[in-house]
């Protein structure tokens, strides 16, 4: 007996080498032993399509769009489809079905699952390999077993809605998977690059991601790992800007990319959909922002929570002021996206004393001091910023020492920076005077 892991590294491994008659035997012996292992069906399919044996792929890519559809895996179900198409085969009414069922309104959505993955550790009998000059039949023998749609039956009664999809009618659904673009990738494919303009999102259909950023160094930060499900590049999209963050593929991975296309397709609901789009945006740009800021540091998850209630949201134009120097202090402001420059002076003499992007925080100055807003703080592009009432924040102070301690120490360091570019500023202009 040898495990799943071991016996799926050993069948990439004969892909590489060419010896296709052991690869399809190994992917038998998989799908006999683990039934549910759909990306094994899947690398049966690819391999026919490797050996041009176009009538098998078809078969197991069909089979394995069923199992998706009635496993709760739709995403996963337009890559099959994807081939199918590719193939020849005409998709239009898998997409239909897939609308029915994930599409708004559908009875089967719910708090549902999917079909689970197979566990990487299951036992699977050693494969019986022999030296095949003939590939032909080890392609029918493993074809056979994964074209096969009676040895899986356990499928979940109801499904999980597809993040921003099932929004839309099935009709609307179905134009807009007739756009979606599939990539399938390999281990280390970029998929996104950092500063990049953001023209499209992209959904997992499998496989996983890794999403970083690097800095002027190039010293990279891991900030997430997204598997079968995830959505990213959304921000850019939404708020028109460059790409805040690089991904690559971890492994191998299944994308879908919707872009333009898609949302003209959905022109007759487009409103909903980018006001789920923005709304998914805005969740999970606080989801990060909880998990991440020091301002929620010395809360429970269940208090971070609550304290992102007493927040506000507003979206706010490039060149508005959201605090302009000598007024009072109304609050505290959490930037969720977007940028603002801390600017002092009056105009034409202004000075940009510092740039703040997403997770910082502003305000905080006159409110710790008791003294009127110190600069101005303009947004420079479309930007988002939370927003906590004064009197929150005062109670917040008076509660929590540790937060004074944070907002106290976070005063005296712009101060101080405020006050160093102060100076600079006074030699510029004395040097220029001697000139």
């Amino acid at each position: 007996m040898l495990i799943l892991s071991e016996l799926k590294t050993q069948a990439l491994r004969y892909m590489v080498l060419g010896d296709v008659a052991r690869a399809f035997r190994t992917y038998e012996a998989i799908v006999q032993a683990v039934p549910s292992d759909l990306d094994a069906r899947m690398k049966v399919a690819d391999l026919c399509v490797t050996a041009r044996m176009h009538d098998l792929a078809r078969r197991v890519y069909a089979a394995i769009a069923f199992y998706d559809l009635q496993g709760g895996r739709p995403l996963h179900a337009l890559v099959a489809a994807q081939a199918l198409h590719s193939l020849g085969h005409d998709v239009v009414t898998l997409h239909s079905s897939l609308a029915q069922l994930y599409g708004h309104g559908s009875d089967k959505l719910g708090k549902g699952g999917r079909l689970a993955p197979p566990d990487p550790e299951s036992p699977v009998p050693a494969p019986t390999l022999l030296d095949e000059a003939d590939p032909m039949p080890a392609a029918n023998a493993a074809a056979a077993v994964a074209s096969s749609t009676t040895n899986l039956t356990d499928f979940p009664s109801m499904f999980p809605p597809v993040p921003l999809l099932s929004e839309l009618q099935p009709a609307a659904f179905a134009r807009v998977l007739s756009t979606v673009r599939v990539l399938r990738l390999p281990h280390g494919a970029a998929v996104v690059r950092e500063g990049e303009p953001g023209t499209s999102f992209f959904l997992v259909a499998s496989g996983h991601v890794r999403v970083f950023a690097t800095d002027a160094l190039g010293k990279q930060t891991e900030l997430a790992r997204l598997g079968e499900g995830a959505i990213f590049g959304e921000l850019a999209l939404v708020a028109a800007q460059p790409r805040s963050a690089s991904v690559e593929v971890i492994g191998e991975a299944d994308l879908l990319e919707l872009g333009a296309d898609a949302l003209r397709a959905a022109a007759g609901e487009l409103p909903q959909l980018a006001e789920a789009l923005e709304r998914f945006t805005r969740e999970r740009l606080l989801k990060n922002l909880l998990a991440t800021s020091p301002l929620f540091r010395p809360f429970s998850p269940q208090q971070r929570v609550d304290l992102a209630r007493k927040f506000t949201g507003h979206d706010v134009a490039p060149g508005t002021d959201l605090i302009r120097e000598g007024d009072p202090g109304r609050g505290l402001y959490v930037l969720l996206s977007g940028e603002v420059e801390v600017q002092k002076g009056e105009e034409p003499f202004e000075q940009t004393l510092a740039t703040l992007r997403t997770g910082d925080v502003f305000g905080e100055i006159s409110l710790v001091r008791g003294t009127p807003a110190t600069a101005t703080v303009r947004a420079m592009r479309p930007t988002t910023v939370l927003f906590l009432a004064r009197e929150y924040f005062e109670r917040l102070m008076a509660a929590l020492p540790e937060m004074r301690a944070f907002f106290e120490t976070l005063t005296e360091e712009r101060l101080r920076d405020a006050q160093s570019i102060n100076e600079d500023l006074l030699v510029d202009d004395d040097e220029r005077v001697l000139i």
